[in-house]
C-alpha cells in the first residue's frame, strides 16, 4: 500500500451521456470508505481536464484520479508533455470508470467496478506507461501535436466519429461506436496511404482503417491490437487494408476477439516512429485519437516510454 497524501479527483460530469454527474455522491461515499482524503474538481468545457491537471503539479497532489471515459483520460494525458512533447514529471494516475469509452482500463486489467477501482487506489501496484505522441495537421491544416494514451487511429475511424458522437444518448460503449461505424460504412470510401515505421516503408495502398496503439482495445471493446503493451517502448500498427463494407463486417467478430491478425488484408508491424501521409494531397483522411478528433494526415506518431504512472 502506497499512502497518498493529497488526492485530486478530475470528473467530467457529461460523460456516460450525463449520468457520471448522478455518480458523484456515489463514488465520495467509495472514497471516504477508503479513508481518502480528496479535492473533487468537476470539468465546464472541453479542454478543461487538461488545465486542471496542469495545475495539480504547482499544488504537490500525489495522485489524480480520473473519472470519465477516454476521453477524460486523454485531456488529463495532455499535461504530461511539454510543448516539444517531451514528458513531464506529474502526479500517479488512477481510473474510476465512468464513460462512453472505457478501453483502456481493459488493457491495464482494471476492473469496471467502482469499488475495486477506488480500492486500487490505495492498495493497487505503480505502474510506468508509455504516451504516444502525435504531430499531425489539424483541420484548419496546422501544424499540431497531441499526446495519446490509447490508439491514434484514421480511416473509417475518423470518418464515423462524428456519428458516434451524434448517436442517441440512451446508446452507450460498444453501441455507440457500431451505430457510428456502420452509418459510416454508407459513406465511405477506402483512401490510399503511405506509412514508414522507424523510417522504412510499411505499407502503402488503400486502406479501411490504421491503428496505431499503445493500448489493446478500441471502439467500444474491439481487441485491434492483441499484443500491445502500453510498457515495453513501442507503438503496435494495426493495419485494415482495402477490404470492402461487406468484409469488414465478416471480420468484425474476429476484430472484437483479437483473431483478425493473420487474416487476407490485415498488416501487422511494431515500432518507436510511425508516419503517415496520403498518397493523393487532395485526400483528407481523419484522426480519431482516444475517441476525439483533433485534426488528419499526415503525422508522425512517437512513443515516450514511461510518462506515466498508473495505480491499480
Amino acid at each position: 500500500m502506497t499512502d497518498i497524501r493529497k488526492l485530486l479527483v478530475i470528473a467530467n460530469p457529461q460523460s456516460r451521456a450525463g449520468r457520471t454527474a448522478e455518480r458523484l455522491p456515489e463514488i465520495e461515499r467509495a472514497l471516504r470508505r477508503q479513508g481518502l482524503s480528496y479535492e473533487l474538481v468537476c470539468t465546464q468545457r472541453p479542454g478543461h481536464a487538461s488545465e486542471i491537471a496542469r495545475g495539480a503539479r504547482t499544488r504537490e497532489f500525489d495522485v489524480i484520479a480520473v473519472v470519465g471515459g477516454d476521453g477524460t483520460l486523454n485531456e488529463v494525458a495532455q499535461a504530461y508533455l511539454d510543448d516539444e512533447g517531451r514528458k513531464v514529471e506529474g502526479p500517479d494516475l488512477a481510473i474510476i470508470p465512468s464513460g462512453t469509452g472505457g478501453d483502456f482500463r481493459k488493457t491495464l486489467d482494471l476492473s469496471g467496478s467502482l469499488e475495486e477501482a477506488v480500492a486500487q487506489l490505495r492498495f493497487g501496484r505503480r505502474r510506468a506507461i508509455d504516451l504516444g505522441v502525435l504531430h499531425a495537421r489539424d483541420h484548419a491544416g496546422r501544424n499540431m501535436m497531441r499526446a495519446f494514451v490509447n490508439i491514434a487511429s484514421f480511416g473509417v475511424g475518423g470518418a464515423a466519429l462524428g456519428l458516434v458522437n451524434a448517436a442517441p444518448k440512451w446508446l452507450h460503449g460498444r453501441a455507440t461506436y457500431l451505430f457510428g461505424t456502420l452509418r459510416a460504412l454508407t459513406s465511405y470510401r477506402n483512401v490510399e496511404v503511405r506509412l514508414r515505421i522507424d523510417g522504412v516503408p510499411f505499407y502503402e495502398g488503400r486502406i479501411f482503417s490504421v491503428a496505431i496503439a499503445n493500448g489493446r482495445y478500441f471502439g467500444g471493446g474491439m481487441k485491434i491490437a492483441p499484443h500491445a503493451d502500453p510498457s515495453d517502448g513501442k507503438l503496435e500498427v494495426v493495419v485494415l487494408g482495402d477490404l470492402s463494407p461487406t468484409e469488414v463486417v465478416a471480420l468484425a467478430p474476429k476484430i472484437y476477439s483479437g483473431g483478425h491478425l493473420g487474416t487476407q488484408g490485415v498488416s501487422l508491424g511494431s515500432g518507436r516512429a510511425i508516419e503517415a501521409e496520403p498518397v493523393h494531397a487532395w485526400s483528407s483522411v481523419l484522426l480519431d485519437v482516444d475517441g476525439e478528433g483533433p485534426g488528419k494526415l499526415p503525422i508522425r506518431a512517437l512513443v515516450e516510454p514511461g510518462a506515466l504512472t498508473f495505480r491499480g
